[in-house]
């Protein structure tokens, strides 16, 4: 069944038939509701590429993503793009992922956008100053940020509390008596570290706890970078008795050097990382900053952008997820000596 055959059973246009399935709104109500159930009687399934024709869209949702190595073996950022697809699925619409390099991933999102090879993005990795949002909300391109910026253009944004989780580590650490804290980080010109970054920094303050900066790591955000900025804190003197990874890519690296430095972790140094590490990387059940579902968060993130589309303000579309802290064997009492 065609179009042309679904016009000829209702004696309508194919004109007003094509409206009414695309949802114009000069199509009266009464219509609507009637070619729809005449549709759904007959089993028809519009074209899609003559529908995105119709009504001007692709389609397709892109993200335009400066992939490093360690991404497509990232369980994490996998179930997110997961959750993408299966919410794109259900809708006849695809997914493009476009890899760009750091220094021209600006210029991919001005030919994406010039165009019009999408109907929406999903912007990652996002910045705390980021000319990618400021540029997409002044162009009109529906876009959903996965993370937050300082930006006051109102947008659309998904994000995890990133400042409640690491209250939850500093607080666990702090409970077992940890005052020598060291947190190893990502890069902190993105929003989630400088987030993370700043939280840490507030809670050992509210605690009246000194922050020594050369506890501090940043740029891990591998596991060689995590391996080797964990091998830098167990050589001071006196080493931090506990450590905070806030990735868990890094984390696999930092379990690593406690391995191979013979170090019995979670009697005499702590550790909790930020995300669920596989257990066959890692071999412990390692103390957890968890966001959870993250299917789901992909899937949310496309039914965000649909609503976006559909012309809901951007301003109305902000969602912040808590994540939970999951205990493990990898966090324990302070050592004695």
């Amino acid at each position: 069944m065609n179009l042309k055959d679904l016009a000829k059973i209702l004696g309508i246009s194919e004109t007003t038939v094509s409206r009414a399935l695309n949802g114009y709104p000069e199509v009266s109500e009464r219509t609507r509701e009637r070619v729809l159930a005449a549709a759904k009687a007959a089993g028809y399934r519009p074209n899609p590429m003559a529908r995105s024709l119709a009504v001007g869209r692709t389609n397709i949702v892109g993200i335009i993503y400066p992939l490093l190595p360690n991404d497509l073996a990232d369980p994490m950022f996998l179930d997110i793009v997961g959750g993408m697809s299966e919410a794109l699925e259900a809708q006849q619409m695809d997914m493009i992922i476009a890899p760009a390099s750091p220094a021209h991933e600006f210029r991919s999102y001005e030919r994406m956008v010039t165009g019009r090879r999408v109907d929406g993005l999903i912007v990652g990795r996002t910045k705390l100053y980021d000319e990618r949002i400021t540029y997409l909300a002044q162009q009109g391109l529906p876009f959903v940020a996965h993370g937050r910026t300082l930006l006051q253009q109102p947008h659309a944004w998904f994000d995890y509390d990133n400042e409640a989780g690491m209250r939850l580590a500093v607080a666990r650490l702090l409970s077992l008596g940890h005052q020598r804290v060291g947190l190893i980080s990502a890069a902190p010109e993105m929003t989630f570290v400088r987030q993370r970054i700043d939280s840490f920094h507030a809670a050992m303050g509210e605690a009246g706890l000194a922050v020594d900066p050369d506890n501090l790591i940043d740029n891990a955000h591998d596991r060689r970078a995590g391996y080797q900025a964990m091998q830098r804190l167990l050589a001071r003197t006196p080493r931090p008795s506990a450590v905070i990874v806030d990735n868990h890519m890094s984390g696999v690296g930092a379990v690593r050097a406690l391995l191979d430095a013979g170090i019995d972790i979670g009697r005499e140094v702590s550790l909790i990382v930020w995300g669920v590490m596989e257990d066959s990387l890692a071999g412990y059940n390692v103390t957890t900053v968890h966001q959870p579902e993250p299917r789901r968060a992909g899937a949310k993130m496309i039914e965000m952008l649909f609503a976006l589309i559909d012309g809901t303000p951007p301003a109305e579309l902000q969602e912040l997820w808590q994540p939970v802290l999951l205990p493990g064997e990898t966090a324990g009492p302070v050592p004695s000596h």
